[in-house]
């Protein structure tokens, strides 16, 4: 997500990491056709010329690409079309994992697992999976596509985090009932957990990450009060350990036996390979105790994803009988 003009807008930095992440032995490239508008994807196959067979590819679909109804949605429409965008900025002949970026209520589920299912068929795309859909519209999904006899998602991609610990109440547990791979995103909780904002040290909202979402960053925010003390309590933790806050963050994150891969997003080569030492950071039961006694497990300290919210609690009209019915009821 942070190649292109919403990170690092240097292709060939860009495509320096990605070489350096295979040459570490990594060899899982996910982007989206939304990051930077297109651009993301274009690095990515920038970057794996010549090197295609060695890299599982994953991208994904949803979110709007211009203006207008029929340029975003998981409808057949839209998807048929998406998908030749994605392969052709990437240059590719064939996306090895094609993952539904979010749920879309305007489209029955039936219709998105039908033309996946028709791409996969075509040779478009070895699999596909969904992004960060809350765990009874995996079961739904799945009931849909064994009702149907088509294909069903392979993989769920959620936000967690140490301080974003929802998940582990209901939609891994799900994935690992339906078999489902899991990739993680957001280790560093959006920034929270890199060591850079810290206790009763001054924040600037108008750079980095905070710039991006300042009401997560806002000292002056209570919620934002208790993760700063909660990091406090993890830094001192992550020396005991021997290891820095980031590095801990992603060692948490591969430790559940649900996870399959976590999605680091680094802007820099030097980000880069100081995460790379985090997923190969053994923690042992002692330190995951010290961490569920400082979140408990299934907990959220905030939001995760920032780029949807349930229309169901969004949409008033969603939540209330039309006062005439209620006045009956």
């Amino acid at each position: 997500m942070m190649f292109g003009s919403a990170g690092n807008p240097d292709h060939d930095d860009c495509v320096r990491i990605i070489h350096a992440a295979l040459d570490q032995g990594i060899n899982v490239v996910d982007t989206a056709d939304v990051y930077s508008a297109g651009e993301s994807e274009v690095i990515v196959g920038k970057a794996l010329a010549g090197r295609r067979d060695d890299v599982v590819l994953a991208t994904k679909v949803h979110f709007p690409m211009g203006e207008g109804p029929n340029r975003g949605g998981s409808s057949r429409r839209w998807i048929t079309q998406a998908v030749e965008d994605s392969l052709r900025r990437l240059n590719t002949d064939w996306i090895d994992l094609y993952q539904v970026h979010r749920p879309d209520e305007s489209t029955d589920i039936e219709e998105t697992l039908w033309v996946l299912s028709d791409l996969v068929q075509q040779g478009k795309i070895r699999a596909f999976g969904c992004s960060t859909f809350p765990a009874e519209q995996i079961v739904q999904a799945q009931h849909a596509a064994e009702r149907r006899g088509l294909g069903r998602f392979r993989t769920e991609q959620p936000p967690y985090s140490i301080l974003a610990r929802g998940i582990e109440a209901s939609v891994l547990p799900v994935c690992q009932e339906y078999g489902m791979g899991v990739l993680t995103w957001s280790p560093l909780a959006a920034g929270f957990l890199t060591g850079r904002y810290r206790k009763g040290q001054p924040v600037d909202l108008s750079s980095g990450r905070a710039a991006l979402n300042p009401e997560r960053f806002d000292p002056s925010i209570p919620e934002n009060v208790t993760k700063l003390e909660i990091v406090e309590q993890l830094v001192e933790l992550a020396e005991e350990v021997g290891c820095t806050l980031p590095q801990l963050a992603v060692a948490f994150v591969v430790a559940h036996p649900a996870v399959t891969s976590v999605i680091i997003g680094p802007r820099t080569i030097e980000q880069a390979e100081h995460l790379f030492k985090g997923a190969s950071l053994a923690l042992d039961g002692a330190v995951l105790d010290r961490i569920d006694q400082i979140v408990p497990p299934g907990t959220d300290m905030y939001t995760a994803d920032g780029g949807w919210t349930r229309p169901v609690l969004t949409d008033p009209g969603r939540r209330r009988r039309p006062l005439a019915e209620r006045a009956a009821v």
